[in-house]
């Protein structure tokens, strides 16, 4: 939340949604006896944080520490029934991309669990449908997203390259002391914060972005004032992932400097939605886009709603290089333990396309390497790691078996 899920990927997805026809009542997490602090340890799924999470008692569950939605969301109906839910409501969900408004249930009375810290009785919405499909972005099962009450109960820190976050009660983290303070904004219960850009001719452009902690893009840019925000020279086209309402297409490029606090970062990778399927369909909040996840996890993040602010501190991750996919296929993950790797996409002249790769290939091995044996992000990992490395890759195409070399290539 880019390949399929932009809200998280996206995994995840990481996408953003708006919850449209309903008012809930929101309950916030308290810790069990006199605790403070805790530190819960998360699972890296596509840069989404992912955390093991309890239901009425039932689980665990892996949720997606996600800022950018407001209200706890189960993505995986399935959940409806198994957890014997009652007292749901239909309401209706109006999703970004290209489909329409989709239907999903409500109800008031969820016990959730996350570590120590406990809500007793929350909200949630839950969908019809899977429409994220969030297990095959990130290769491990994915029920749910959850967001702005566990943010505005605790201080939430997150160590990105650790694994592992910690939330505070009433306590300072060190931090705070040592990190560098940005003031948000809490509207709709989403955070936003003010960065500024460089582009072409355009000096110090000010954007109002999401802090998108279920996003899997470093910076999603959907407009600038009421105008499309200008595209780099060097783009490619990219389907930016899927919606509650369908695909999200748009571009993918380097800005020439974005700026965040005292903190430069030179040509990093953005994602330029289409106008009309991003910018036109936010309403209620006047923004111009988001941070995600590969721009955050450079940094050790510190979220404190209640001071409506942010702490800050470039971690070891802070000089990586931005790079996306060279390979030019987007992939998705099935079987019993999502161990299995399907082409779902193929960008035309890219690698993939030249080398013959076509949407419903099973990747079998690359490098050597059987493709069981390693998680989606490594694969995902391998396929930005160098422009112009060759890998030898094998490939099932019904009962035909393809082998060859392909030769990535920097397309951004």
């Amino acid at each position: 939340m880019i390949n399929r899920f932009w809200k998280r990927c996206f995994v995840c997805l990481i996408c953003n949604c708006t919850l449209v026809g309903a008012t809930f009542s929101q309950n916030t997490y308290e810790f069990k006896g006199n605790r403070k602090r805790e530190s819960i340890v998360f699972t890296k799924a596509r840069g989404l944080v992912v955390l093991s999470t309890y239901i009425n008692d039932k689980g665990p569950y892996n949720f997606i520490l996600d800022s950018g939605v407001g209200l706890m969301i189960i993505t995986d109906p399935d959940l409806k029934d198994s957890l014997n839910l009652k007292y749901l409501r239909t309401i209706q969900i109006k999703g970004l991309g290209e489909g329409n408004t989709i239907e999903a249930f409500t109800t008031p009375y969820l016990k959730v669990q996350i570590g120590s810290a406990i809500a007793k009785s929350t909200s949630a919405a839950i969908l019809a449908k899977d429409f994220f499909n969030l297990s095959s972005y990130a290769g491990i099962p994915i029920h749910g997203l959850i967001g702005y009450e566990f943010f505005q109960s605790f201080m939430v820190r997150i160590y990105y390259d650790a694994g592992y976050i910690t939330i505070f009660k009433n306590q300072k983290s060190r931090l705070i002391r040592k990190g560098y303070r940005i003031p948000i904004t809490i509207e709709q219960n989403k955070p936003y914060l003010e960065v500024f850009a460089n582009q072409g001719a355009q000096k110090k452009i000010p954007l109002k972005m999401l802090i998108d902690t279920g996003a899997g893009h470093p910076i999603a840019i959907e407009s600038e004032g009421d105008h499309p925000f200008p595209l780099p020279d060097k783009f490619i086209q990219a389907n930016l992932g899927v919606g509650l309402g369908g695909n999200i297409s748009g571009f993918i490029g380097r800005i020439d400097d974005f700026r965040i606090g005292r903190f430069d970062f030179k040509n990093p990778i953005a994602s330029f939605p289409y106008d009309e399927e991003m910018a036109a369909k936010v309403k209620g909040i006047d923004r111009n886009g988001s941070i995600g996840n590969q721009l955050l996890k450079r940094f050790e993040v510190v979220f404190d709603y209640e001071r409506s602010c942010i702490y800050i501190r470039p971690n070891s991750n802070f000089k990586e290089p931005f790079e996306h996919d060279m390979s030019g296929m987007e992939l998705f993950c099935t079987g019993d333990n999502y161990s299995r790797y399907f082409v779902n996409r193929v960008e035309p002249n890219s690698p993939a396309d030249e080398f013959g790769i076509q949407k419903g290939d099973e990747i079998l091995s690359i490098n050597f390497k059987l493709a069981h044996k390693m998680t989606m992000d490594e694969i995902t990992e391998m396929l930005k790691s160098k422009d112009g490395r060759n890998l030898y890759i094998e490939i099932a195409r019904g009962d035909n078996l393809i082998r060859g070399v392909l030769t990535l290539k920097r397309r951004i």
